[in-house]
């Protein structure tokens, strides 16, 4: 017996998390998934621990505390903040609030692996702009091709897997161009890790244009992956359509409670995050002295174009201690991980250089 399904998931690939640190008799290291290496901070382990003993009680749905935490931190009101579990969560109600049967969601690609298999999931269209040959949106182009289909629009900025930035003149340029009727998101979940100052405020953009929408996120910066925290940013209206889309008590009060601690911790997270930056960047330097040409990246990892030599490169990486995500024919994403990485790193980055000079790899 077949049972009833939509066909049109047929078309979504699984989503696919990052694999875990390969098992070996050395040390080794999980660079496959854009998370903090750090453990939670006291002041949050003592939060969420203040939380175990009611777990057997829902949520607060609405999550008052923390809603007006972000409203007032980022100078909203309370109907604006659209809450999730986790960015992605959000992304998804903001689609299913916007589009459905025949809309388009317009997105760079290759970008963050989620917007097609969310987009088909709404029941809408996915339209993949290619990036540029430095690994950009090209803004120009996803202008051209906006539609009177075109319900949505994700800019992610930093891009995920390449880690480019958007300059702010040319992300106002594109919302001058786009309709007022089709709704802007720039994603913005590892806006804590750039440091270009060229780089928009996605919340000056928001209060600058209407159809204006920021997310971010607790997963990154904050520390918080395995809790699953994200928001929006997002005009009244549309806010509320995005909370009717979500899943009901889909942000657990243990969730709930440690965004509120990691927010009134953001001096100590600030000094992990500038830990973060120094060894992206001291990565980068090394891996531009073997001779790499990679893209500048502002956020908490490294896109490394192999191309061809991808699967050759993930067996030299593994044979290291070390296990990134991989795009087949394309590169590898290397998450900037704890500092005794860096080594392994640099060694197993130098030993893919040479096979490549030397020809054995094409």
């Amino acid at each position: 017996m077949t049972l009833k399904h939509r066909r049109d998931l047929d078309a979504i690939a699984p989503y696919r998390q990052g694999p875990p640190a390969p098992q070996a008799d050395f040390p080794t290291y999980k660079l496959s998934s854009n998370e903090t290496p750090d453990p939670p901070l006291p002041s949050v382990r003592r939060a969420i621990a203040a939380g175990l003993d009611t777990v057997n009680r829902y949520p607060a749905m609405a999550a008052p505390e923390l809603v007006q935490a972000l409203a007032r931190r980022h100078q909203v009101s309370e109907d604006e903040i659209v809450l999730g579990a986790g960015s992605v969560e959000v992304a998804s109600a903001l689609i299913r609030a916007t589009a459905g049967a025949g809309d388009e969601v317009l997105f760079a690609w290759r970008s963050f692996e989620a917007y097609p298999s969310l987009t088909i999931a709404a029941g809408a269209s996915p339209v993949m702009v290619p990036l540029t040959d430095d690994l950009r949106h090209d803004l120009d182009a996803m202008a051209a091709a906006i539609t009177e289909r075109t319900a949505c629009v994700f800019i992610c900025n930093p891009n995920n897997p390449t880690g480019t930035v958007v300059g702010r003149a040319e992300l106002e340029a594109f919302l001058d161009r786009a309709p007022s009727e089709v709704t802007v998101v720039i994603d913005e979940a590892y806006y804590q890790f750039d440091r270009d100052p060229l780089s928009p405020c996605g919340l000056d953009c928001y209060r600058r244009w209407p159809n204006v929408v920021v997310c971010h996120t607790f997963s990154k910066a904050y520390g918080l992956a395995g809790l699953r925290l994200g928001y929006a940013v997002a005009p009244a209206e549309l806010a509320e359509q995005a909370r009717k889309v979500a899943i009901p008590f889909g942000v657990s009060d243990l969730a709930q409670r440690a965004g509120l601690a990691s927010l009134a911790a953001e001096d100590e997270l600030t000094q992990r995050i500038e830990a973060i930056v120094a060894r992206r960047v001291e990565l980068e330097r090394i891996m531009a002295g073997q001779g790499w040409r990679l893209a500048p990246s502002q956020a908490n990892f490294l896109w490394w174009p192999t191309g061809a030599a991808t699967a050759a490169a993930a067996a030299v990486l593994d044979r290291h201690g070390l296990v990134a995500r991989v795009f087949p024919g394309e590169g590898v994403r290397i998450t900037v991980a704890e500092v005794q990485a860096i080594e392994p790193m640099a060694a197993a980055a130098a030993e893919i250089r040479a096979l490549l000079d030397s020809q054995c790899l094409a």
